[in-house]
């Protein structure tokens, strides 16, 4: 039989463990998120995880604004076609606030038709829209060799999404380090470890305002 000092004990502890769960609940409900919807620019490809933009934007998230955490879904190799397919079950299961919206280079190194690469974007911002998150578009510039045509209109799709839909915009990720040729891996597309902090700062002056 239990004594009175012992039940005691024994509601004491019920009582501390039911405040510890609903506190991590309360925890867990704060807590907002950043979905990062990329391709290998922001996968960190050719490098550690940590090392990459993504990652560091997760590290000054935790110091600076405790109540937000970063998710990336990014994917190398990633098409507007494939982010599109698959972006319904991510924002089911991370219910971001804000989605950084980094696709369309694939599209335009394969050389496809800019229309159903702009259509599927659009589907995305749809989506994002309606699941009440914002939207934070992130464009990207191709090499010259696919021709002026090609790379104005490329360019083009993004600032008319941006206009259309009156989202955050970063025309280029890569612009702070885009002249500097020992800023990339040897393949002269993704950067280095080096300058993935440029790369984050970068994307930190246009996120940071969307986080107040």
């Amino acid at each position: 039989m239990r004594t009175p000092s012992t039940w005691r004990k024994v509601c004491a502890l019920l009582i501390a463990f039911f405040f510890i769960v609903q506190t991590s609940a309360l925890a867990a409900e704060s807590q907002r998120t950043v979905l990062v919807m990329g391709d290998s620019l922001s996968a960190a490809y050719g490098l550690s995880p940590e090392q990459g933009w993504v990652a560091l934007l997760g590290q000054r998230l935790g110091e600076t604004r405790p109540g937000w955490r970063v998710v990336n879904a990014s994917v190398s190799g990633e098409t507007t076609g494939g982010g599109a397919a698959r972006f319904p079950r991510t924002l089911e299961e991370h219910a971001p606030d804000i989605v950084i919206l980094e696709l369309g280079a694939n599209d335009a190194l394969r050389g496809l038709p800019l229309q159903p690469a702009q259509a599927n974007l659009q589907r995305i911002i749809d989506a994002a829209h309606a699941a009440n998150a914002r939207v934070l578009l992130v464009g990207i510039e191709i090499p010259p060799n696919y021709g002026p045509e090609y790379a104005n209109a490329f360019r083009a799709m993004f600032a008319t999404l941006a206009h259309e839909n009156d989202l955050a915009f970063i025309p280029f990720l890569l612009e702070p380090i885009a002249t500097d040729l020992s800023a990339f891996l040897p393949d002269t597309i993704h950067p280095t470890a080096e300058s993935q902090p440029k790369v984050l700062e970068h994307v930190w002056q246009t996120l940071e305002p969307m986080l107040q």
